[in-house]
């Protein structure tokens, strides 16, 4: 990233940014730094300018505790400055709740997409989160990075046999450094179900969007947070799952927010 900003709390925010024309900023989810949306920046900037950053606690940017979700509502806002003023957003997985939540606070945006927000449809699910969060919390207190990681790869369903492996690999280091942003996430879901009355609130045209190859549970989701947004809309990508090819995506994206 080679470009600082400052949040309201004085937290120092990594970003880039690429391409002209409407600003749009990107914002990834769990385990990941603004470098992962580098690939769908590149597809959107012959039409838009385009910003990813890495979120606090992650890559280059800093962090400040206590953590709030309202802190990097913060943090969108500032990098929404750098941009202009305004700015249409994009959220992947629990970026697209963190988005969701901006977009309710009454930031300028002119439009608001979201690639499956893994809300919680089932009682079962909602329970199995918030085990996650106990142990989570605890590891963390703990100093148990590692763990915390392994945590978080059972939620998204990995096998335990491929987890064993993710331990073994080159990788590791680097997600256990950025093991501590997973309460950051974890808050952001704010405990798993579809936030109707946050979604209800929001003024601007909203897009969810699925992969018709993701589980039927992340489908689900999605349309739900289309139905519960005023101006919500849901569309599917054929043979797209959540990790979604930015060639695909690119394309629906900009259909959707070129003004």
């Amino acid at each position: 990233m080679d470009k600082k900003t400052l949040s309201r709390d004085g937290t120092r925010l990594a970003y880039e940014r690429t391409g002209q024309g409407p600003a749009v900023l990107l914002v990834s989810g769990a385990m990941s730094t603004g470098a992962t949306m580098r690939p769908l920046a590149a597809a959107l900037s012959d039409r838009f300018d385009v910003l990813v950053y890495d979120r606090r606690s992650r890559g280059e940017s800093g962090d400040k505790a206590p953590y709030a979700v309202e802190r990097e509502v913060e943090d969108l806002a500032a990098l929404i400055q750098v941009m202009g003023g305004e700015a249409s957003l994009y959220g992947i997985s629990s970026g697209g709740a963190l988005v969701l939540h901006a977009a309710a606070s009454g930031l300028p945006l002119r439009r608001v997409a979201v690639y499956e927000v893994p809300y919680a449809v089932d009682v079962s699910a909602t329970k199995e989160r918030t085990e996650y969060t106990e142990k989570l919390t605890e590891a963390l207190a703990q100093g148990r990075r590692g763990d915390a990681v392994e945590l978080f790869l059972r939620l998204t369903g990995l096998a335990e046999e491929m987890i064993r492996g993710a331990r073994q690999s080159p990788m590791w280091p680097g997600m256990e450094a950025l093991a501590p942003s997973l309460a950051h996430d974890d808050a952001v879901m704010g405990g798993g179900q579809v936030p109707r009355d946050v979604l209800a609130s929001i003024t601007v045209p909203v897009l969810s969007v699925a992969g018709d190859a993701s589980p039927p549970w992340l489908l689900e989701a999605a349309r739900a947070v289309a139905a519960a947004a005023p101006e919500g809309t849901y569309r599917t990508l054929e043979g797209q799952t959540h990790m979604v090819d930015p060639q695909v995506l690119a394309p629906v994206l900009a259909e959707f927010l070129t003004p």
